[in-house]
């Protein structure tokens, strides 16, 4: 974003950002009123359900080794940008309502940019995960061959990804210098980056849904021509079961996020017919519940999972100290791990 201090040949840098929202039709209480203290409050606390519950699914991936596999590392890393997600809501409760006009323009785009970063890696990781398993179903496998380095790579790959795309406005594709071109919902956004924004997630949700989609219909026909041996039934009860899971999350994204994007988009492309301010707030709070949806659908659907919670949540439960605290936290990992085996043994079994 320009630093300059001065408005140069109808570029607007020196202008507050309470000019941009006046211009654009936003405008901003001055003084908090009964609806912004119940909006920021149920954020909050929706924030910090969302912070605790990612946290628990990273530390539940961690201590099990039944999910030291590539697909749930990338279940793991959906886990990170939900916190992330969580983390940035958080800080745009803290910068809304009447605390907006206070804002520079640097402050203003930062945090819309960690929103833009958080959704972005949320759907890279979604296109990820189902390039792997329909990579795994094809060959009736229930984990990737791939390396630990190789996931490692694309994690990295899928933030670098997605903090790039929350720089993009911030780069240079905003409306300081075209003011008739600037968003109602986001007043320093050009109305063109909306609907690259909103027409870029929307295609890759229709390409991760014709994606699961083929795995489905593959998946019944091959299971309809396997044999009735006990380990391949087993085995395709297993992929089954992780395919629906990730089904679930997946579904559950596009149902938070894609009125959202779709409200974003008749932005963009200028409807003024839409009134896009009256569901503005009603989408946010939806997608923002997305990101605690993921855990209650582990706690339902993965039984390890749920009792790796249990245990996890057990322990923080325990007010003892010293010694015998980290005894205890030391059995848990011990505890968790040996009930992991007997599904590592089967997984390896079905796959061989």
């Amino acid at each position: 974003m320009d630093t300059v201090k001065e408005d140069i040949g109808g570029c607007y840098y020196n202008r507050n950002v309470q000019f941009f929202y006046e211009a654009s039709g936003k405008n901003i209480s001055s003084h908090w009123r009964p609806r912004d203290y119940v909006i920021v409050s149920l954020g909050m606390l929706v924030c910090f359900i969302v912070i605790f519950s990612n946290i628990l699914v990273m530390l539940a991936i961690f201590i099990n080794k039944r999910f030291h596999f590539p697909i749930y590392y990338l279940l793991g890393n959906l886990a990170a940008a939900d916190l992330f997600s969580g983390i940035s809501y958080l800080h745009m409760m803290f910068h809304t309502g009447p605390w907006t006009i206070k804002l520079s323009k640097y402050q203003w785009f930062v945090r819309q940019g960690l929103i833009d970063t958080s959704l972005t890696a949320s759907v890279v990781n979604l296109l990820a995960i189902a390039v792997e398993r329909h990579q795994t179903i094809f060959t009736m496998q229930l984990h990737s061959k791939m390396t630990n380095r190789r996931v490692v790579m694309l994690i990295v790959g899928i933030w670098l990804v997605a903090i790039l795309m929350g720089l993009v406005p911030t780069m240079g594709w905003h409306c300081l210098c075209d003011l008739k071109n600037c968003s109602t919902m986001a007043p320093m956004y050009s109305r063109s980056y909306l609907v690259f924004w909103g027409l870029l997630n929307l295609l890759t949700f229709t390409v991760m849904m014709a994606v699961y989609t083929r795995i489905f219909l593959y998946v019944r026909h091959k299971s309809q021509r396997m044999s009735q041996h006990t380990s391949q039934v087993r085995h395709k009860e297993t992929v089954v079961n992780l395919m629906k899971t990730v089904s679930m999350i997946l579904g559950c994204f596009v149902i938070c996020w894609t009125p959202g994007l779709v409200v974003l988009l008749l932005d963009g492309l200028g409807c003024d017919r839409c009134k896009v301010l009256r569901y503005e707030k009603y989408f946010l709070v939806l997608a923002e519940c997305n990101s605690f949806v993921n855990p209650i659908i582990y706690s339902f659907r993965d039984k390890d999972m749920c009792r790796t919670f249990k245990r996890i949540l057990c322990h923080l439960c325990r007010r003892d100290s010293g010694e015998e605290s980290t005894a205890r936290f030391t059995s848990l990992d011990q505890e968790v791990q040996s009930e992991s085996h007997g599904g590592q043994h089967l997984s390896h079994g079905a796959d061989r």
